[in-house]
């Protein structure tokens, strides 16, 4: 049996609108295409939809199961069915599902045209992400055979120092042990040559005559002082002093840099020596220092530093007054001791490398008092100076006659040049030795400064 209109109920179904999904008689059928809202929906022959009405199963409400879902509430937002606008979504704005899809359908498909193309962004991106590991593992790859290439070339160059080393140690072994045997040989020869002399002196006491012993006296007695006159060091003058220094740079090899050297210089306290302006003088509370030279059994310079150094300056009047020095190695074998003494008078001053005094040391030190500035004017006179005032006086003793307690050039005590007027001293560059002055002269001696 044919189906009923889904808008009348009177008609049978004839076409059905593909928009709405409503099968349509030929009356409704004819008003649907006169209405403005549904003029452009489609509509086909009813026979031509079986394969459509067959996938697309009629939709029946769930609060009321006999009526299908043709209307669509605006409010709620959502389909219902004819029995629904009279009940629950009375007074409700609502619409033939038909007229309000195409609404609908385009926000819909705005939002999958923004969503597909945010998918599409996203599989870029995937894509990135996987391009992105396939370059990291090239990468990898390629910095790890770097590595292995690098490590291998710097296990190689370390392989090739540490044999030139091995070979730089057994030369030095070879050279140090050909000067002992040399000097071991001179040593049995002199050695055999005065057993030779004295067997035959003990023989020649015991068992020659005496005309024998006169007759080769001379000769004998020649020997032996010759023998006796040979100098010869009482210690070896080879030593064992050869270090490995493993901070020590040593260049490079196939463009790697390596360290590791073989020391053979061994630094010598008695040969290290003390070099300065004035060693055994300074001021109070002013620095000064000198430099430590360090140099090995040969005399020749360290050239690096390293050693322990030690030096100490205490007052020998004041047992508990000691200055403390600040040693800075220079790391060339030169060390600088810089200090600041607080106390005038007498120090003793040592000097330590390995526990051991060096050449020089101990010495004296003599501190001085802060150097004095003078006080007074440095001029020719005190009547030149002062303006002719009379109460005026100068250091240097001088007077003159009208009652000028001063001095005056060509007067009696005038020193005959240029002079400091609070200490008498000819030079201008110098310390000020006048002591402080008394009151009175205090206030004349200022007087001449003034002006």
């Amino acid at each position: 049996a044919a189906a009923g209109c889904d808008l009348c109920a009177d008609g049978a179904a004839v076409r059905r609108c593909l928009t709405c999904g409503a099968d349509l008689c030929l009356f409704c059928c004819q008003a649907h295409r006169r209405q403005k809202k549904t003029a452009s929906h489609a509509v086909t022959e009813l026979e031509n939809t079986k394969d459509c009405s067959q996938v697309e199963k009629p939709l029946f409400c769930p609060s009321h199961p006999t009526e299908r879902l043709r209307l669509f509430c605006e409010q709620c937002d959502q389909p219902v069915c004819r029995d629904c606008v009279v009940d629950r979504h009375r007074q409700h704005p609502y619409d033939f599902t038909g007229n309000v899809i195409h609404r609908h359908g385009d926000a819909l498909r705005e939002l999958l045209k923004s969503t597909q193309q945010r998918l599409s962004t996203l599989e870029s991106v995937l894509s990135q992400i996987d391009d992105m590991g396939n370059a990291l593992h090239g990468r990898t790859e390629a910095v790890a055979t770097e590595i292995c290439l690098f490590a291998s070339g710097y296990v190689k160059a370390i392989e090739e120092h540490r044999d030139r080393l091995l070979k730089q140690l057994e030369d030095l072994k070879v050279q140090k042990e050909n000067l002992l045997h040399l000097r071991k040989a001179q040593l049995q020869q002199l050695l055999l040559d005065m057993r030779t002399g004295v067997e035959f002196t003990e023989r020649l006491l015991t068992s020659g005559s005496d005309l024998e012993i006169l007759i080769t006296k001379g000769v004998v007695a020649s020997r032996l002082a010759k023998l006796n006159s040979v100098a010869y060091n009482t210690h070896p003058s080879v030593d064992d002093g050869i270090q490995f220094s493993p901070q020590e740079r040593a260049g490079q090899c196939h463009g790697y840099e390596l360290f590791g050297a073989i020391l053979n210089k061994v630094v010598d306290p008695a040969r290290c020596t003390l070099h300065g302006e004035d060693l055994h003088s300074a001021r109070q509370n002013q620095l000064t220092g000198f430099t430590l030279l360090c140099s090995d059994t040969t005399g020749e310079r360290m050239g690096r530093g390293g050693e322990a150094v030690q030096v100490t300056i205490t007052h020998k009047d004041k047992r508990d007054c000691a200055v403390k020095p600040k040693v800075c190695d220079n790391g060339d074998g030169t060390y600088h001791v810089s200090y600041s003494p607080e106390e005038p008078g007498l120090y003793a001053v040592c000097v330590y490398v390995k526990g051991q005094h060096v050449k020089g040391s101990p010495f004296t030190l003599m501190v001085k008092t802060k150097f004095r500035e003078h006080q007074g004017v440095f001029h020719c006179c005190t009547f030149c100076s002062s303006g002719g005032q009379k109460a005026a006086r100068c250091a240097c003793g001088g007077t003159m006659p009208g009652g000028y307690q001063g001095c005056g050039h060509g007067h009696k005590g005038h020193p005959g040049c240029p002079h400091w007027s609070c200490c008498g001293q000819v030079k201008e560059s110098s310390e000020c030795l006048g002591g402080p002055p008394s009151d009175t002269s205090q206030r004349s001696l200022l007087r001449t400064v003034a002006l």
